[in-house]
């Protein structure tokens, strides 16, 4: 989902950003009229949780699930619109990635934008995915590897996807890690050190990051809560939802994202292991690439930290939320803080074959 950068936003300016704008909650009897409006179709409405827009659980009469999603007021449509092109892309170019499908209106667009007290907002509706949320789940290496291997298949998927990002900069973007410094003084003392020193590895290496050849539109959030595993078989990716926070970044990257998530475990080298056997079974890396993937997921697990409790002490209504992978993105920062690429290569034999 696409922020800005985070250049010191103050809670008094004119144009609230994507994460600082409030807006009037959707009354559940509104979103079942507009969906029968827009998309033609009786049945229920049951709201889930989410941090930057409104999220649904839309059961027709059938029996049939969607997910309905209300953009916040602020949204930029052009980040909207960047998403969806991606969907419709997957669903023609890679169809066995399993990704939502957008259900188009009864006019046959793919959104539809409200009029509301609070301004225009696009509303979509989506297909549902079965399946279980992978931090639900129990870890394995088996999982691991899955996970890692759909990654790669899915950037497969978007590698010749030619939209274009709305303009600015995404806060999540590991590309501007080093934006994260104006707000990197919010992160408890205990922990600010390592925070800041992450920033300073990041910028030491940006010439070495800006030669990096391979670049594409990446998810860029492939975490347990945007995963679904099949519950008969958890260790079978079923689906990827979420595709707000796409950019146009080095294919690195995703890798980086995809794999700190499976580092504040024990066994983290082992599924860390597992997770680059996966991806690499699907594309190789460049040696460019993997020398600077430990400093790249430093970076995520570092942003992690800050971005959580940066938002955590603007909102504070929100913070269970906002910081539910926090604990874990600290935990894998001690992890990793001295990983090398030569350490990598130990966890993963198979990184430089192919």
């Amino acid at each position: 989902m696409t922020e800005p950068a985070p250049a010191a936003p103050k809670p008094d300016s004119p144009k609230p950003d994507s994460m600082s704008a409030t807006w009037s909650m959707t009354a559940i009897e509104d979103a079942q009229v507009a969906v029968a409006d827009v998309y033609g179709l009786a049945g229920v409405v049951k709201r889930l949780s989410s941090e930057r827009d409104e999220t649904f659980l839309f059961t027709r009469t059938d029996g049939t699930d969607f997910i309905l999603k209300i953009a916040n007021p602020a949204e930029d449509p052009a980040a909207l619109e960047f998403q969806d092109g991606a969907l419709l892309h997957l669903e023609a170019a890679a169809p066995a990635v399993p990704v939502p499908r957008l259900v188009p209106t009864q006019s046959g667009e793919p959104s539809h934008t409200l009029s509301t007290i609070d301004g225009p907002r696009i509303m979509r509706l989506l297909t549902f995915l079965d399946g279980e949320l992978q931090y639900r789940t129990p870890a394995s290496e088996a999982q691991s590897r899955n996970v890692g291997r759909a990654l790669a298949e899915l950037g497969l998927g978007l590698e010749h996807y030619d939209g274009r990002p709305p303009e600015g900069k995404l806060m999540w973007d590991i590309s501007h890690t080093l934006d994260l410094a104006a707000v990197v003084g919010d992160v408890a003392e205990e922990r600010r050190a390592q925070a800041e020193a992450v920033l300073g590895e990041f910028e030491r290496s940006l010439p070495t990051i800006a030669a990096l050849e391979r670049r594409q539109i990446i998810h860029n959030d492939f975490n347990p809560h945007n995963i679904l595993l099949d519950p008969a078989e958890p260790t079978r990716v079923a689906g990827i939802i979420d595709f707000g926070d796409m950019v146009h970044a080095p294919l690195i990257n995703d890798l980086a994202v995809g794999i700190s998530y499976h580092l504040a475990t024990g066994n983290w080298a082992a599924r860390a292991g597992a997770f680059l056997d996966g991806f690499v079974s699907a594309r190789t890396l460049k040696p460019e690439e993997i020398e600077l993937l430990p400093l790249l997921m430093r970076c995520r697990l570092a942003m992690s930290i800050i971005i959580a409790e940066w938002r955590s002490a603007r909102f504070p209504e929100n913070r269970a939320y906002i910081m539910r992978n926090h604990a874990a993105a600290w935990g894998g920062l001690q992890n990793i803080a001295d990983l090398t690429a030569a350490g990598l290569k130990r966890l993963a034999p198979n990184l430089t074959e192919g």
